[in-house]
């Protein structure tokens, strides 16, 4: 990981040295999701919701309202990338989803999973002090960044990207269409294996 962003400039650098920057479309992609995400960051907290660990159907969240998620549905960066190979564009922007405060991504969940119970907010001494990590992974919160350094990664403009076609569906239909796919998947899961989902 400590050579990631090198690596990441390096290659951009190779690309436009070879192909020349009026042939070459350079596309900074953040965090992708949608239906599919093997990741879990767009499916995680749609599924915390509709199956809340507690019994009285209470879900931990971070106490993080103001944080910047900035999540791109992969169906809208596919279209947009082919779009862009079509009509042969050109130059260097930033192809990520919309900002919005991790609040209103965890409303979105909410409503897409039909939760109503009970939230509980945990400052960021509690997951870490339980062994829960950031961002993505085994025991991670998916979206959290405790970090002050790091949240700026989810607040890049997409100005020149949109300027360039990209389009986004909301954000709600994306969390929406991720719990219809992983409910399904989980539903599959439990009768192959005789066991019910929560």
């Amino acid at each position: 990981m400590e050579s990631y962003g090198p690596a990441k400039v390096a290659c951009e650098q190779a690309v436009l040295q070879a192909i020349g920057p009026e042939r070459c479309l350079i596309a900074r992609v953040g965090l992708i999701g949608g239906p599919g995400d093997t990741f879990g960051r767009t499916g995680h907290w749609p599924l915390c919701f509709a199956h809340p660990a507690a019994d009285d159907g209470s879900v931990l969240i971070p106490d993080a309202p103001q944080l910047p998620t900035q999540v791109i549905d992969a169906r809208d960066l596919a279209s947009w990338l082919i779009d862009c190979c079509v009509r042969q564009r050109s130059g260097v922007c930033n192809a990520m989803g919309e900002t919005w405060p991790f609040s209103d991504h965890l409303a979105a969940a909410r409503t897409a999973a039909g939760h109503e119970g009970p939230l509980v907010s945990a400052d960021a001494h509690w997951p870490h002090a339980h062994g829960v990590g950031e961002c993505s992974g085994p025991k991670t919160l998916p979206l959290w960044l405790s970090d002050p350094g790091w949240q700026g990664m989810n607040a890049r403009s997409n100005e020149r990207a949109k300027a360039a076609g990209l389009k986004h569906r909301p954000l709600a239909e994306t969390l929406s269409d991720v719990y219809e796919v992983g409910g399904r998947r989980r539903h599959r899961q439990a009768a192959t294996s005789g066991a019910f989902p929560r």
